[in-house]
């Protein structure tokens, strides 16, 4: 059982990114802010990869699914 605790960091991880806080930060800084209009699954900046990965942690409220709304937050502040 994966007992990891969630983060924005550990979320970076899996999703292939760059995972230090910098990267994150640089990373949040150049793809927002996301239109209200805009769903986060949605941004053109995901690969296939990516978005299924976010859309499976969200459709099934998944452990992934509060720092998926985490992050979704941080690109619309």
């Amino acid at each position: 059982m994966d007992t990891t605790a969630h983060t924005l960091t550990t979320l970076f991880d899996q999703l292939g990114l760059p995972s230090q806080d910098s990267a994150i930060e640089q990373f949040i800084a150049a793809h927002k802010p996301l239109g209200d209009d805009l769903n986060l699954l949605e941004a053109e900046f995901w690969s296939d990869g990516q978005r299924a990965f976010l859309q499976e942690s969200l459709a099934e409220d998944s452990d992934w699914a509060e720092v998926v709304d985490q992050l979704d937050s941080l690109l619309r502040a």
